[in-house]
């Protein structure tokens, strides 16, 4: 997530085109989209992704949420990062963007240890993907193995303490007000160390 100049959350300009009205991402059709790119049958995905055809199909056809584990196999089968999984492929010809998310408007996605709430989900072609999570996880036992991704990750937290487990650093204690900037294809996990959950906003860079 590369967050060093604020102006690009609002407007990223490229040669030409106009204002980009899209409705938002359905995780589903972009599954379904992802895997006919690549020619793949039902079978030959949900190998590729280690995961059953009935999973698989199941995704594809809105009739159930995945879990984070199922979605970090999905975007390991499909050569991507998770956050990938949710954005729209590129789209050239976009200037001058701009999107507002209300509070609670955000597109929810539900996990056993995360509950993300991805921001501006209604705009193509992101440099970088912002979500708020509420971190129900308590110990890192509650994770199978490391989280890790392509990109850079910025992490902010808005409420509660969380601590900060990554692959080569000690874990740290971060509160309300403080943040962290780390490689995404280092392993790492956040977990909630206060007695409710605690929030943070994420971003992570697509490009």
């Amino acid at each position: 997530m590369t967050v060093t100049d604020p102006k690009s959350i609002i407007r990223i300009a490229r040669e030409g085109g106009g204002e980009a009205e899209v409705a938002p991402l359905n995780l589903a059709e972009r599954v379904r989209e992802l895997r006919k790119a690549r020619g793949w049958t039902l079978d030959q995905a949900a190998r590729q992704a280690g995961l059953a055809r009935s999973t698989l199909s199941k995704i594809e056809n809105g009739q159930m949420s995945p879990t984070y584990e199922a979605l970090k196999k999905l975007a390991e089968g499909l050569k991507i990062s998770v956050p990938q999984l949710f954005t729209p492929p590129s789209q050239a010809q976009v200037n001058g963007r701009m999107a507002i998310t209300r509070t609670g408007d955000g597109a929810a996605h539900a996990t056993a240890t995360y509950e993300h709430e991805l921001l501006a989900p209604s705009l193509r072609s992101k440099r970088m993907l912002p979500y708020r999570a509420t971190i129900r996880a308590r110990d890192i036992a509650e994770f199978d193995g490391w989280v890790r991704h392509d990109g850079e990750e910025f992490l902010f937290v808005l409420t509660g303490i969380v601590r900060l487990y990554t692959e080569f650093y000690e874990p740290v204690d971060l509160r309300r007000g403080d943040s962290a900037y780390y490689d995404a294809t280092m392993g790492h996990n956040v977990v909630s160390v206060s007695e409710d959950d605690a929030t943070i906003l994420w971003v992570t860079s697509l490009v």
